[in-house]
């Protein structure tokens, strides 16, 4: 007994010691002296324009805009599994926003994530993407978000999980995960595809959602991009790890980024909806070279096996004169009540497509494929405000017009129906964990 509480004390004083070492270290970061805000005049325009886009491709104002608030002044509520963060102004504004950030201070803050005035932050703000862009597009982001108006916006307090709201921790969490080493260009891949790599990797930190993450929040690198989850949805795996119902092409990626939508893999919907938004205003070779750098993460598939895949999927779409209970009826009550349901409140967009404006068929849609049942009870529930570049492919939320056991009985339907996959697990405490009622 006594050895076991010798060893309980010695471990409480072992963190004691490290906790203050923690605090040393993470208190010698140093402030950055206030600067005036610069004089957007002052800034080349074609810096600014490239800042433009390159922010589009890092999908600065997706977080840092609040629902109905200005462009890049904060206030949006990130959900993490620590607690919630809100994102700050990164207006010019000199009291609420960076205008009184240095470019010294703007490129320590996106390398090594620390504020102007020497406070940790939180990886949120991923700046353990960022630490891989250079000097030359920091400098153009820089100078667009400074040539931005200023908007006084304080910012809004987080709210943290005990003790993760005691900063200093982060110094801890970067010296385990945070790797700023600068982006390293692959011999193997073509200019094009290396310049992919670097936004893939860099600013866009598509790996940020698309990756999984360790029990510390970090994300887990080594697994590519396997799959994630963002905001209470899953988040698909793109290459090797990709299930998607009919393989990626570098023209579908195109499609998908330009437009947020493909024929042969539906609609962005979700988190995703805002980074497709910032695609559309980007740089179009920025684009091009993301496309063909994750075409290079798996093999290309050869096009008559994606078309045959393609009609493969699309052969089980509802028919136009189908009705329930017909012969392609399933077996179970629940399954039959969820068919009744689909060709109530479904099939009159979700058939057999004769036209491109229909949406994809169903077993292309990430939301069908994905392994458990989350997007597609968020999509039902909330429909889908469609992507700048598919702005006719709206689809109203069916909320209203369905209960939770309704809404149960059509996702096991359409996954049955629609897919070769197995049953989705535990569609009860999924619609439970999203519509926050008990199950």
């Amino acid at each position: 007994m006594m050895t076991l509480l010798r060893g309980l004390v010695a471990l409480v004083l072992a963190g004691l010691a490290g906790v203050g070492l923690l605090w040393a270290w993470s208190a010698g970061v140093p402030a950055l002296e206030a600067v005036p805000p610069p004089d957007p005049a002052g800034f080349d325009a074609r810096q600014v324009e490239a800042g433009r886009m390159l922010a589009a491709v890092g999908d600065c104002a997706a977080c840092h805009t609040a629902e109905g608030g200005d462009p890049f002044a904060g206030g949006r509520a990130l959900p993490t599994p620590f607690g919630v963060i809100h994102a700050t102004n990164i207006t010019p504004d000199p009291a609420t926003g960076i205008g009184g950030w240095s470019l010294e201070a703007f490129a320590r803050a996106m390398r090594q994530g620390v504020a102007r005035n020497g406070t940790q932050l939180y990886p949120a703000f991923p700046y353990d993407h960022f630490a891989r862009v250079t000097d030359e597009d920091i400098a153009a982001i820089y100078a667009f978000l400074m040539s931005n108006p200023a908007v006084t916006a304080p910012p809004m307090p987080n709210a943290m999980q005990f003790p993760f709201g005691w900063r200093p921790l982060l110094a801890g969490w970067k010296l385990l995960f945070h790797d700023a080493s600068p982006f390293a260009p692959d011999p193997a891949l073509t200019d094009e595809q290396n310049r992919g790599k670097y936004l893939v990797e860099g600013l866009g930190h598509c790996s940020a959602c698309h990756a999984p993450r360790n029990l510390f929040g970090a994300v887990q690198a080594a697994a590519g991009l396997a799959g994630g989850q963002a905001e209470g949805w899953h988040v698909p795996a793109l290459g090797p790890a990709s299930r998607a119902a009919v393989p990626w092409t570098a023209d579908a990626y195109l499609n998908y980024l330009f437009d947020g939508w493909d024929a042969a893999h539906g609609i962005a919907a979700g988190p995703m909806t805002p980074v497709a938004d910032g695609f559309y205003d980007a740089g179009e070779d920025d684009v091009y070279a993301i496309a063909a750098y994750l075409a290079t993460l798996a093999p290309e598939p050869d096009a008559a096996a994606v078309a045959a895949r393609a009609a493969e999927v699309a052969a089980l779409d509802w028919a136009e004169d189908e009705r329930p209970g017909g012969t392609n009826a399933p077996p179970e009550p629940d399954l039959l009540a969820g068919e009744a349901l689909f060709a109530q409140q479904c099939a009159k967009c979700h058939k057999a497509r004769v036209s491109d404006e229909q949406p994809a068929s169903l077993g292309l849609a990430a939301i069908v494929t994905a392994p458990d049942a989350r997007n597609f009870i968020h999509v039902v529930r909330e429909g889908i405000v469609p992507p700048l570049g598919a702005r006719q492919r709206s689809m109203p939320g069916q909320e209203v017009n369905m209960s939770d056991a309704e809404l149960a009985q059509l996702a096991a339907f359409v996954r049955w129906r629609f897919t070769d996959l197995p049953a989705w697990p535990d569609l009860p405490g999924t619609i439970a964990g999203i519509t926050g009622d008990a199950p």
